[in-house]
């Protein structure tokens, strides 16, 4: 049944007739031909919705893998199973009706949509993101739509969802070798795509926006439309009026910006390399006494170092967090005070009551020879935040270049209306440590002047 090997548009325009790729779909399809060749193994496609970005990536490009790939397994997953199983259902119908052109078709007793088999062993399996794929092994992986909505985005829990999916899930079913393609919508800075180009260089990024821009991958002029035969550029302009700037910019631009209504602006939140000297810190903790467990997200401990500079700037210098019990969470505090040192006070919350007063008491006991500053929490949480919100507005507050910086960055931005707000009180109780505490003084080395 095998015949000549097709190239990628030969089957576009084969399994797309009468209708013909236009030019952002000939860049696409050159793309892919790279992903199966294994010039790139990872590659990124951001479009805006309507670009029939999905019709190329996940209904052609799998039927053609499986053509030049006989006997190769592609997971296809999307933000639900019940996406995935749709693009499924399409990708077997090419199949079945093209098998004289792909030359393989479907194994016998192989009807599902979201699973199903070829004649030449290869095997097609379709999941929602954070579905099952245990047993499961792939030579292509194409995520399509990882994000359902606007309020899925901007859930912090989704995101690391998600994120961990892909991470301990998905990435531990790919073969040697394997290719993995993500096509989607850009909805947040911290969606899955924004976090992997951060934390992975190799993607190959193909970013075609609704208009362009300088720099354009088509040489499309500033301005122009993507695909002005679909949609030209007064309907464009009509939804830009429509949706509002935030969303323009992230589903049409590719471009995703956070909210500006948060209290924290941490674009004003520089890193440094070193600690100055003469810096005085403290240590200030936010205590949570729960374990993480199988369908719970609790509270974090968090013990956050912040220093005061000769130049009176603010500088967080560490973060502790920590998930564990009251035992876990009292030996984490010791041991912390120790590295700190003696010279590096300790503030520490203390809860209303009897219990509050023991829980305290008994850490003081814990870390004789440190200073132990206690208090109970008053006020809000956003009014306590307010005077350090307003030295970061300031330009006042600096970070150590660290490990924990990315976590804190992204509950200051988030702050009040992230999931978790760990981070910031405890930054908002050093902060209060320190306020009232004098910057210390430049020591000046002059010459001695003799008469």
């Amino acid at each position: 049944m095998a015949g000549p090997l097709l190239r990628l548009p030969d089957w576009a325009n084969t399994a797309l007739a009468p209708l013909a790729p236009a030019a952002h779909h000939l860049l696409l399809l050159a793309k892919l031909e790279r992903l199966e060749a294994g010039e790139i193994d990872r590659l990124m496609v951001l479009m805006p919705p309507g670009s029939a970005k999905s019709t190329y990536v996940s209904v052609l490009f799998p039927a053609w893998w499986l053509h030049r790939r006989r006997r190769s397994s592609v997971i296809a997953a999307c933000h639900t199973a019940d996406l995935a199983e749709h693009f499924g259902r399409q990708v077997r119908r090419l199949v079945s009706e093209h098998a004289d052109v792909l030359g393989y078709g479907l194994a016998a007793g192989d009807r599902a949509a979201g699973r199903w088999a070829t004649t030449d062993g290869g095997t097609y399996f379709a999941t929602g993101v954070r579905g099952p794929i245990t047993g499961r092994r792939a030579d292509l992986v194409v995520i399509d739509d990882p994000i359902k909505s606007h309020a899925e985005a901007d859930s912090a829990l989704h995101r690391d969802h998600a994120w961990d999916w892909y991470r301990s899930d998905l990435v531990t079913r790919l073969r040697p070798g394997a290719r993995v393609v993500v096509v989607m919508t850009r909805w947040h800075p911290d969606d899955l795509g924004g976090r992997l180009l951060e934390c992975d260089p190799g993607w190959d990024v193909l970013r075609l926006p609704a208009l362009a821009e300088a720099g354009d991958p088509l040489g499309r002029a500033p301005g122009e439309a993507l695909w002005p035969e679909w949609e030209d550029l007064a309907a464009l302009e009509r939804k830009r009026a429509l949706v509002g700037g935030r969303m323009w910019s992230a589903l049409f631009q590719q471009s995703p910006r956070r909210d500006h209504g948060t209290l924290f602006p941490v674009g004003k939140i520089d890193v440094v390399e070193a600690v100055p000297a003469d810096m005085g810190s403290v240590r200030a903790w936010d205590l949570a006494a729960t374990a993480q467990g199988d369908g719970r997200d609790p509270d974090w401990t968090v013990g956050l170092r912040l220093g005061r500079e000769p130049s009176g700037r603010f500088l967080v210098s560490d973060v502790v967090r920590l998930r564990g019990g009251p035992h876990e969470v009292e030996e984490a505090i010791v041991a912390t005070a120790h590295q700190d040192g003696r010279a590096v006070p300790v503030g520490l919350p203390q809860d209303p009551g009897q219990a509050g007063k023991h829980q305290v008491a008994w850490l003081a006991t814990r870390l004789a020879g440190h200073r132990v500053v206690a208090s109970a929490e008053t006020g809000a949480k956003l009014t306590r935040a307010l005077p350090v919100a307003a030295q970061v507005e300031a330009g006042n507050l600096r970070l150590l270049r660290g490990g924990w910086n990315r976590a804190l960055l992204d509950e200051l931005r988030d702050f009040p209306h992230g999931r978790k707000d760990d981070q910031v009180d405890a930054l908002s109780r050093a902060f209060s440590m320190l306020a009232d505490t004098p910057p210390p003084v430049r020591r000046l080395h002059l010459p001695i002047m003799c008469r």
